[in-house]
């Protein structure tokens, strides 16, 4: 079974109809009834359970078929609707991890517009505002809502990449009042191994036995961890330049403490970033290409070793890196103006 089936399979169980006008309905979509007002909407289960799901299938009649679990029963709610019609406008006092397992699905985050594709996700922070459409073409949605001591926890576990942590942390958690979401976009195979493990989760959830909260933030740490490693992700206007700064320090902190043999492919393994995006964060930070970057940052360290140390011009070379001494001559007088034993006896 897929996770849409199951997504399916888990909203249309007639059987377990709440009726029109559920308050428990309201928890699950609830249309715009004022443009000014705006819904708060808490964390819905003990602290005990510490994840829950919605799960929304919308039909091309327009109805909309949702459920929620964990529940102390399972159900299913039906929710006739107009086409483009909207949700309340609200925020949640917890994080809130969607992903579009079919169909497209559109949100209205801090005024601005956004179409999510399927395979797409999005993380959106507590107290950010935001509202979602409602089109009578066949969607299938999934809402995870993640307490905030679990993510927390979960960022703890340090099984992210350097730059999502700085950036979760440092804007999600520490700053709280700042509003935020994420934009992920799925790499090459990235969503098949992600839907995997959501599958998992829902029958966790839906229906889970002995264990299932250890089971339930297992899968949720593997699935961070894909995010981590096989999602792209855009961010909110307001932190793009600064999450640019934060990847570029550490990118550039990077490169000085590996210089010698640093390789643009070790670049991509360790930062999970496509290699045209070193040059492009680069060029717009320093003005150079990577290749001319690492290079100035190789020369400046021969030229500090060449005034500081008694090591012979030769060993400089292949201590940062080149091993062909006519090339290494070549450059530093380039960069210098001088021979490296001119710029030797200079400094002395």
């Amino acid at each position: 079974m897929k996770l849409s089936e199951l997504c399916r399979q888990i909203t249309t169980d007639n059987s377990l109809l709440l009726p029109p006008g559920h308050k428990l309905g309201a928890r699950l979509v609830c249309p715009e009834y004022s443009k000014s007002t705006q819904e708060v909407k808490t964390y819905p289960l003990p602290p005990s359970d510490r994840i829950f799901a919605l799960c929304w299938n919308i039909d091309r009649s327009g109805i909309l078929h949702s459920t929620m679990c964990p529940a102390p029963r399972n159900f299913c709610f039906r929710l006739p609707f107009d086409d483009g019609e909207k949700t309340q406008l609200h925020t949640h006092d917890y994080m809130e991890l969607t992903y579009v397992v079919e169909g497209e699905f559109r949100q209205r985050i801090l005024g601005r517009d956004i179409t999510f594709a399927r395979g797409d996700l999005c993380l959106i922070d507590k107290n950010c505002l935001h509202q979602d459409y409602l089109f009578s073409e066949p969607a299938v949605i999934l809402f995870l809502g993640i307490a905030n001591d679990m993510f927390t926890e979960i960022m703890d576990e340090n099984i992210t990449t350097q730059k999502i942590i700085a950036f979760l942390q440092s804007a999600l958690l520490k700053q709280k009042d700042l509003q935020q979401y994420l934009h992920f976009r799925p790499g090459s195979d990235a969503a098949s191994e992600l839907e995997e493990c959501l599958f998992l989760l829902i029958k966790e959830l839906y229906g889970g036995d002995t264990g299932t909260s250890y089971i339930r933030k297992g899968l949720l740490l593997r699935i961070f961890r894909i995010l981590s490693t096989k999602y792209e992700f855009s961010l909110s206007k307001e932190q793009r330049i600064t999450m640019n700064w934060i990847v570029f320090e550490e990118i550039s902190e990077y490169i000085q403490n590996h210089y010698k043999n640093v390789t643009i492919q070790e670049l991509v393994d360790v930062f999970h970033f496509q290699e045209d995006y070193f040059n492009r964060l680069i060029k717009s930070k320093t003005g150079l290409t990577y290749s001319a970057y690492l290079q100035q940052i190789r020369l400046e360290h021969a030229a500090n070793l060449l005034a500081a140390s008694r090591k012979g011009i030769d060993e400089i070379a292949e201590t940062v890196g080149y091993h062909n001494k006519g090339y290494f001559y070549k450059i530093f007088q380039e960069k210098y103006g001088m021979t490296p034993s001119k710029y030797r006896k200079s400094k002395r």
